[in-house]
């Protein structure tokens, strides 16, 4: 079923806080708000209860691991978008570390179609920098950005663009788009074996430290071609305190960049790792207390635009070994609403509006991905989650829609729940239920 069949029916949303503002119903129709108010009423209409629940536009991640094609037995691109919706999400951004790599139009072309197949969210590719990801000559940048998919965000995620000439050319390359390169800034030569954040932690563990100067370095290195060419820059799963005065200095000097934290560099350090669990092994490394701070501090000050999931799902037996050999990554989509809730609403440094903002508008807006992040107004397109701001309770593998369960908050008291998820008309999760499309 795709997002289209939402078209012809009508849904009442009755009493919903916009963006946790004040109360209002909205009618949706014909995939579209068609109308906010008070005592909306219209002939045949379902109608939801959303009294205390927050309405917030349609969540948007610009950093999503579908896996397929290639690695289908961590996650497909139906699974992984099942997941987003159950999270609360209207789109996600596919990064291109599959098999083939998302190197050519063809392939973004083809996770497109998997996309509008699956219908529960967008599916919106990104293309790799360079051919392979492998970092020595430049993907097909322009021929991605003319194809059906319409890229406009290209990374080598999983690996740095490590050389500063293919850098600069390929932030030279998307200025004439208004494309970015999303950096995953971690120096090669300083990470070799690298397996937790450089401190005390990994000193009493015996592991090969992280050190910050490795993402720092990088950042530093390119906000300032970026400065030099005039075009955007985008800093992937930002997690040190310097990274953010690095980007907080770039933007006081006028720099295109922008920057993005994960929920789990917002709430998670370094010190879970001391059993060895390898759900807590990810890259970047879970950081100190202080970085976690700093994250915080700059995701509320905005020099760090907005939270992205990171969302990269293993089998089970990448992770249920030995910590050295086991593969980087969590699965964050189904929990990262109620995380930010926790490390920044339950704190007090941002206010259900400023989620809005981190968690959707501002995500589209880096990809430019029109039609999303809209406002809830009448005439947007009724993409908007319903969330449940006073739940509360323990998160647990029944909470998870994907293929892999190698989430670091299981057994983790979080609160909130996502009760309803709506993609452009066509709900995708209905009183906390996953619905089968076209069932």
């Amino acid at each position: 079923m795709t997002p289209q069949q939402g078209s012809g029916t009508v849904l009442i949303i009755r009493g919903a806080r916009l963006e946790g503002g004040d109360a209002a119903d909205l009618r949706i129709e014909d995939g579209v708000i068609a109308e906010v108010g008070h005592g909306l009423s219209a002939p045949g209409a379902s109608v939801a209860d959303a009294d205390g629940l927050i309405a917030l536009p349609g969540l948007v991640d610009l950093h999503t691991h579908l896996r397929e094609p290639g690695y289908e037995a961590s996650e497909t691109v139906l699974t992984g978008s099942r997941a987003a919706a159950a999270g609360g999400y209207a789109a996600v951004f596919a990064m291109p570390n599959t098999s083939p790599v998302a190197d050519t139009a063809g392939v973004v072309e083809q996770e497109l179609a998997l996309g509008e197949a699956a219908g529960y969210v967008h599916v919106q590719p990104i293309g790799a920098v360079t051919v392979g990801q492998r970092g020595e000559r430049l993907a097909e940048l322009g021929a991605m950005a003319d194809s059906r998919a319409r890229v406009r965000v290209f990374s080598d995620d999983g690996f740095c663009v490590w050389d500063p000439l293919i850098m600069r050319r390929a932030l030279e390359y998307v200025k004439a788009f208004d494309g970015v390169i999303a950096q995953h800034a971690q120096d090669p030569r300083l990470t070799e074996g690298a397996q937790l954040n450089e401190g005390a932690v990994s000193a009493e563990l015996g592991l090969a430290g992280w050190p910050a100067v490795a993402e720092e370095s990088i950042i530093a290195r390119d906000v300032l071609l970026a400065e030099h060419v005039g075009s955007r820059l985008h800093v992937c799963h930002l997690s040190t305190a310097g990274s953010v005065d690095i980007v907080r200095w770039a933007k006081k000097r006028g720099v295109h960049v922008t920057a993005e934290v994960t929920p789990h560099h917002l709430l998670l350090t370094d010190e879970l790792a001391r059993g060895y669990d390898a759900r807590f092994k990810v890259n970047p490394p879970l950081r100190r207390e202080e970085d976690v701070q700093a994250v915080r501090e700059g995701l509320a000050d905005g020099t760090i635009d907005i939270v992205a999931t990171d969302h990269a799902p293993h089998p089970a037996e990448a992770k249920a070994c030995e910590w050295q050999a086991a593969a980087n990554g969590m699965v964050g989509l189904e929990s990262s609403l109620r995380v930010v809730h926790q490390a920044m609403v339950e704190t007090g440094l941002l206010e259900w509006a400023d989620v809005a903002r981190v968690m959707s508008r501002t995500p589209a807006r880096i990809g430019r991905l029109d039609g999303y992040g809209t406002p809830l107004e009448p005439g947007a397109p009724a993409s908007l989650v319903l969330y449940d701001p006073s739940a509360t309770g323990p998160f647990t593998a029944a909470d998870l829609r994907g293929r892999s369960v190698n989430s670091p908050y299981l057994g983790r008291e979080l609160p909130g729940s996502v009760r309803w998820t709506i993609h452009r008309g066509a709900v995708t999760v209905r009183d906390g239920e996953l619905q089968e499309l076209g069932a």
